[in-house]
C-alpha cells in the first residue's frame, strides 16, 4: 500500500473464505490461479506442471475433472503439490463427490447445471464435509438456455442473473463458501458484469478474461479488462487465461498485481525503451536480466535506464538503480543515491549480485522477525 493518495485503491468489501490455507476475499491478498493442460489421469505430468507453477508464485491451481480416472488421480495430485486444488467439474454430480473425497479444495460447478435439487444437496454435504469451497463458474460462451432466450444473446445482465441463480441454490442448502466468476471473452462484457456483480453481491469474486488468446494479445487484452476491475477494487483472485504454458499465466497475472502496487514478489525491472542516447544496450540487458533474476522472490525493484536523461530520477524511487554513461562507465544506485560505476562488461553480474544480496537480507529479516515474534508469542 503506497502512502501517496494518487496510488490508493479501494477494495469491494466482500466475505472471506478458504480455498485451502488460501484466504479468499475480505482484506486477503488477491490470490494468483492458473489451470493445468495436462491430462489429470496423468498424475506425474499434472504435478511436474504444477510444480512449475508453484515455482513462478502461484496460489491457486485448477485441474480438469472430466472422469473417474482424473478423480482417482487427484489424491496422489493433491498430496504431492504445495498449493490447494480446484477440480473443475461439468455437468457430473458424482465427480464432485469424488473430488471432495480425494483432498480438492475447491470445486469448480454451477449448481444450476448439476441436475436435480437432491443432487445439489449431495455435491454441497460433500463439500462441507470434506471442508471444500466452490467456485460458481459462469462463462459467456455456456450461458443457460432460457437466459439466451430471454436476453437474446450474451450479455453482462444474462451473466450476472446466471451468477445470481446458481448462487441461490447454494444459499437454498445454507452454504456460503463459494465465490463466483462471471467471464467472457469480450473484455467491455466482462467488466461490466463484473461490475454489476459487485454491486449486487458480497460474496468474493475471481476474475478473469476467458479465453483471452495466445501469450501477447492475450496478456494485452487480460491487463486491459484485470487491469480496470482491480483498479476499481473489484477481484479477491484472479487467473489470467492464455493459450500459453500455466507457469506463464502466473507470470502474467503477478505483473499485473506489481503494477497496481497490489502484490509484490519478485524483482520489478522499470527500463527505457532505449534511443540513440543509450551507454550500453537497454534491450539485451533486460532480457538478460529478467532470465536471471527469475528465481529472487524477495520483493526489489531495479531501475535500468541507458542515460542520464531520466536515469538519476527513476532511480531515485527504487531499491537499485543503473544509469549510462560515457566510455563505457555507467552509474550504479543504491537507495535512490549515487554508490558506485561498473563498466559494460561486469555490469550484468554485478547488478545480479546486488539484487541477490538484496534479497538474502530481506530474507534474513524476515526470519528474524518471525523469531522474534515466536519467542513473544511462547513467553
Amino acid at each position: 500500500m503506497s502512502y501517496r493518495p494518487y496510488q490508493q485503491i479501494t477494495r469491494r468489501k466482500s466475505r472471506q473464505i478458504r480455498v485451502g490455507k488460501v484466504l479468499v476475499g475480505g482484506d486477503a491478498p488477491i490470490s494468483v490461479q492458473t489451470m493445468t493442460n495436462t491430462l489429470t489421469s496423468d498424475a506425474a505430468a499434472t504435478i511436474a506442471q504444477i510444480r512449475k507453477s508453484e515455482v513462478a508464485g502461484v496460489d491457486i491451481v485448477r485441474v480438469s475433472c472430466p472422469d473417474e480416472e482424473s478423480t482417482a488421480a487427484l489424491a496422489e495430485i493433491v498430496r504431492e503439490v504445495n498449493v490447494p486444488i480446484v477440480a473443475d467439474i461439468h455437468f457430473h454430480y458424482r465427480r464432485a463427490i469424488e473430488a471432495a473425497q480425494a483432498g480438492a479444495a475447491c470445486l469448480r460447478i454451477n449448481p444450476g447445471n448439476i441436475g436435480s435439487a437432491e443432487r445439489v444437496k449431495e455435491v454441497v454435504k460433500a463439500a462441507r464435509d470434506h471442508g471444500c469451497a466452490i467456485r460458481i463458474g459462469v462463462n459467456a460462451g455456456s450461458l443457460e438456455k432460457h437466459l439466451l432466450e430471454k436476453y437474446g444473446e450474451p450479455n453482462p445482465e444474462a451473466l450476472v442473473e446466471s451468477a445470481l441463480w446458481h448462487a441461490d441454490h447454494l444459499l437454498q442448502n445454507d452454504f456460503h463458501e463459494f465465490k463466483i466468476s462471471v467471464k467472457a471473452s469480450d473484455v467491455f462484457m466482462a467488466v461490466a458484469a463484473y461490475t454489476q456483480l459487485a454491486e449486487a453481491c458480497d460474496h468474493p469474486l475471481h476474475i478473469g478474461i476467458t479465453e483471452a488468446g495466445g501469450k501477447r494479445a492475450g496478456t494485452v487484452k487480460s491487463a486491459i479488462g484485470l487491469g480496470n476491475l482491480l483498479w476499481a477494487g473489484i477481484g479477491d483472485t484472479m487467473r489470467v487465461s492464455l493459450s500459453a504454458e500455466p507457469e506463464e499465466e502466473v507470470a502474467v497475472a503477478w505483473d499485473i498485481l506489481k503494477s497496481l502496487h497490489l502484490r509484490h514478489r519478485g524483482v520489478k525491472i522499470i527500463s527505457c525503451p532505449s534511443c540513440a542516447r543509450q551507454g550500453f544496450d537497454v534491450i539485451r540487458t533486460v532480457e538478460k536480466l529478467e532470465e536471471r533474476l527469475a528465481h529472487v522472490t524477495q520483493p526489489i525493484s531495479l531501475s535500468i535506464i541507458g542515460c542520464v536523461v531520466n536515469g538519476p530520477g527513476e532511480a531515485l524511487m527504487t531499491d537499485i538503480g543503473l544509469t549510462g554513461g560515457g566510455a563505457g562507465r555507467h552509474m550504479v544506485y543504491s537507495a535512490g543515491k549515487q554508490d558506485h560505476t561498473t563498466d559494460t562488461e561486469a555490469m550484468i553480474n554485478h547488478l545480479v549480485g546486488l539484487v541477490e544480496a538484496r534479497a538474502a537480507a530481506l530474507e534474513a529479516e524476515a526470519r528474524a522477525k518471525k523469531e522474534a515474534e515466536a519467542k513473544v508469542a511462547a513467553e
